[in-house]
C-alpha cells in the first residue's frame, strides 16, 4: 500500500501472514499435512527470541511460520506464541512501497504509530535480508490475534521471502470475524484497507489458500 492510493482488498494488501506456534518443527509438519508443501526454514530474530519457516503464497506473498527460538535466552515478541496449543494466525502484514510517507499521513490524521523500525535476519546460506516496519494500533486486538496489520518495506537489495521460499499454495481470499465488524471495518479503511468482516464470537484471521492438496482454510 501507498499513502497516497485509494482503499486496497485486504487479499491484494497481504505481505505475508503469520502463523504461530509453540515449536516450530511441529509447525512445518502440521502445514505440511495440510497443505502438502512443506516450509523452508527462514531463519531467528535476533533480540526476538523467535525464528520462522517459510512457503510462499504467489507473488510478493508468503505464510510466516513463526516459534520460540530455543537458541535465544530471553523472549520479546509482542505475539505470544509459546503457550499455543496448535498452530494459529496470529497476525498478518502489508506491504508498502513508502512507508516513510504512509507514517506521516497516519500520523496526521491522529492514528499513533511506531517506527518505522530497521528490521533483518540472516538466511541459513548466510544471506541478510532487511526491511523496515510500522506498527499501528487500533482497539481491536484480541489475546491471540492481531487483526490490524503491520505495514513492511523490504529492502531493494533483499530478496522477496516470496521468490525464493517452496511454492505450489496461493492465497485466494482473506476475511476476518469479530464481535463488532463495524469497528474493524472503519479501522482498517483508516489503513487504506477493505475487508470482508462477518459477526462472530471468537476473533479469527481466515485466510483461504489454494494446495496441491485442495483448498484449505488457515485460522
Amino acid at each position: 500500500m501507498n499513502a497516497g492510493q485509494s482503499v486496497v482488498p485486504a487479499a491484494k494488501a497481504v505481505d505475508h501472514l503469520l502463523l504461530g506456534t509453540a515449536d516450530l518443527d511441529r509447525g512445518i509438519a502440521w502445514v505440511e499435512t495440510l497443505t502438502g508443501v512443506r516450509a523452508a526454514i527462514g531463519g531467528s530474530h535476533p533480540g526476538v527470541g523467535t525464528r520462522n519457516a517459510l512457503i510462499s503464497l504467489g507473488a510478493r506473498q508468503y505464510l510466516e511460520i513463526i516459534a520460540p527460538d530455543p537458541a535465544q535466552a530471553t523472549y520479546r515478541s509482542r505475539f505470544e506464541v509459546r503457550k499455543l496449543a496448535e498452530p494459529r494466525l496470529i497476525t498478518w502484514a502489508a506491504a508498502t512501497s513508502d512507508i516513510e510517507s504512509l507514517a506521516r499521513k497516519l500520523k496526521g490524521g491522529g492514528r499513533q504509530v511506531l517506527g518505522p523500525n530497521d528490521g533483518s535476519r540472516a538466511r541459513p546460506d548466510g544471506a541478510v535480508l532487511k526491511w523496515r516496519t510500522l506498527d499501528v494500533g487500533g482497539g481491536v486486538a484480541a489475546a491471540r490475534v492481531d487483526l490490524l496489520p503491520f505495514f513492511i518495506q523490504w529492502s531493494a537489495d533483499s530478496v522477496h521471502p516470496s521468490q525464493d521460499s517452496p511454492t505450489g499454495c496461493t492465497l485466494v481470499s482473506f476475511d476476518i470475524t469479530h464481535p463488532d465488524p463495524p469497528a474493524v471495518v472503519a479501522a482498517l479503511r483508516e489503513l487504506g484497507i477493505e475487508a470482508p468482516v462477518k459477526s462472530g464470537s471468537e476473533v479469527r484471521i481466515i485466510a483461504t489458500v489454494d494446495t496441491p492438496r485442495g483448498r484449505v482454510q488457515l485460522t
